[in-house]
């Protein structure tokens, strides 16, 4: 009697890591050769754990020893309460539920919501990852998302097209401790608008179509100039996080050394106890070495691998790279080479990074941050701080941008000369970044113009930081003029709105005599005079 699995068959799809262009992770997808079995599991939950099941016994099947993606319908998990057979099958094929993430998929309408968060709690709990899997095509309601806050995020192919929603899901991601995924990415243009947007990780056709057999070896484009980017605090962790080969801490020689022979990728072992958390690290040049060398094999072979090993540097999957080059750099110079466990909060390993991708990633990020510098006063152009509006509106975040510049400034230099000038733009410059808070962005935009991007509560004390204060540029008075647009959420859509709304406001900020301020509001008419009196013929910058 022939039975449904008969015409199941199972393909793996790379995740691919656009940061490292490592592979992250394989999907496993269900492929019958007749029927729509996925529409008959979506109807029934009994049979898509037992899909999810199979899946993972294919993928061991198939000796794979990258992470898993496992699909599973929200139902199911609503109405199961849980996926017990799901994580005995991955025990018993030895490998750790935190190498498996689940990857819940809509319909979420009609799903008792409590019971679905409850079972991803109890999941979370045994270590599976959770992935939120259809968002922006599927119909997961925001809330939910966000209580289920899922370990990763997976948008359709068609977002990248709108990179303002792209960019708002990477902040939510930010703020949830998410990474963001694009999948379906089929063309070099899909991936490159998915990156520039803010995604980390991304599936498709491009990189390697779903295959029988798991692969490792995927195509990843070049990243095109410009699209390195970088969080103030520097990037984190969770961007380089690359697979870690596993094994138990009990493990012997001889099952690492066929482990690292068999995968020559693999830099380093983690051998882990019983709950996932490293307990020694194992580096592959100088564990072959002892193996290799004189009754190497004789003494270490039956022998603990864990005598060859030493302790584990670990770092917090929140941490950022400089943080990661901080525990590199204590201890033991010879294991500069080493890779670094990533834990989660359990302390339980999610994948290790690599020293290299740091380094590379940080050369490069103070590369792009150096080209876009002004050269007189070291601070970024206006590309850094439109960017950050853009973002800051994408976040449903009121906008507060400010442009601040001297008053007669062709008289300043044909009077003073240019060097005083010069002086006179790299004091206003220290000014405002020494005035700045953590939020706060100030751009040179070239000549004697400023842009600054503040809360709206940190304007006060800026203004007063450059216009309170007497300038003179070789000894001649001088006066600053600064317009203000404050543009709460939805009232501008992207920087040029907000510029367009800022431009007739430094009209009347230089219409103003001496020090001036002008604030006004995005979508209101007329402004406020915050500094400045009369109302004379505007003043030439």
């Amino acid at each position: 009697m022939h039975s449904w699995t008969d015409t199941l068959r199972f393909a793996f799809q790379p995740v691919v890591n656009l940061t490292t262009g490592g592979v992250a992770g394989l999907e496993i997808l269900a492929r019958p050769e007749t029927g729509d079995i996925l529409a008959e599991a979506r109807r029934d939950p009994e049979l898509d754990g037992r899909l999810a099941v199979l899946a993972v016994r294919t993928a061991i099947r198939r000796e794979s020893l990258l992470p898993l993606h496992v699909n599973v319908f929200a139902g199911t998990l609503a109405d199961l309460g849980g996926l017990s057979p799901l994580h005995d099958a991955v025990r018993q094929a030895g490998r750790l539920p935190w190498e498996v993430t689940v990857d819940i998929n809509p319909p979420y309408t009609h799903v008792p919501q409590q019971a679905l968060l409850e079972t991803v709690g109890g999941l979370r709990e045994q270590g599976f990852r959770i992935s939120a899997d259809g968002v922006g095509d599927g119909d997961v309601p925001l809330r939910l998302l966000l209580d289920i806050a899922p370990d990763l995020v997976k948008l359709d192919a068609s977002l990248p097209e709108r990179p303002a929603a792209v960019r708002a899901m990477r902040a939510l991601c930010d703020e949830s401790g998410a990474l963001l995924c694009v999948e379906g990415v089929e063309t070099e243009r899909q991936c490159a608008a998915a990156l520039s947007a803010g995604a980390q990780l991304a599936q498709g056709e491009l990189f390697a179509p779903p295959s029988r057999l798991p692969v490792a070896d995927v195509y990843v484009p070049p990243r095109s100039p410009g699209l390195v980017q970088t969080p103030r605090s520097g990037p984190t962790v969770r961007e380089f996080v690359r697979p870690a080969a596993l094994l138990p801490a009990t493990a012997s020689a001889s099952q690492v050394r066929a482990l690292l022979t068999g995968s020559p990728e693999v830099s380093g072992v983690l051998l882990v106890d019983r709950d996932g958390a490293p307990v020694r690290s194992v580096h592959r040049s100088r564990f072959l070495l002892s193996m290799s060398g004189r009754y190497g094999h004789a003494l270490y072979a039956d022998r603990p691998a864990a005598k060859l090993g030493d302790p584990p540097r670990t770092v917090g999957v929140d941490a950022t790279a400089w943080e990661v080059l901080d525990v590199v750099a204590v201890g033991d110079r010879d294991r500069t080479s080493d890779d670094v466990a990533v834990v989660d909060r359990y302390g339980r390993c999610v994948g290790v990074v690599r020293l290299a991708d740091l380094v590379r990633a940080l050369a490069e990020s103070r590369v792009e941050e150096a080209v876009g510098l002004n050269p007189l006063t070291r601070l970024p152009g206006s590309d850094a701080i439109t960017g950050e509006v853009d973002r800051r509106i994408a976040d449903g975040r009121t906008v507060a941008l400010s442009w601040l510049d001297v008053d007669h400034f062709k008289r300043v230099n044909d009077g003073a000369g240019f060097a005083a000038g010069d002086e006179l733009i790299r004091s206003v410059g220290r000014a405002l970044q020494h005035t700045a808070s953590d939020s706060t962005r100030v751009g040179h935009i070239g000549g004697d113009d400023f842009l600054v991007l503040a809360e709206p509560e940190g304007l006060e004390p800026l203004a007063a930081s450059v216009l309170d204060v007497p300038w003179s540029a070789g000894g001649r008075p001088v006066t600053l003029s600064l317009a203000t647009v404050v543009c709460p959420p939805g009232s501008v859509t992207d920087h040029r709105e907000a510029a367009a709304c800022l431009a007739p406001l430094k009209q009347a900020a230089k219409s103003l005599d001496g020090a001036s301020w002008v604030l006004g509001r995005a979508g209101l008419p007329g402004h406020e005079i915050r500094r400045g009196t009369g109302a004379t013929t505007a003043r030439a910058g």
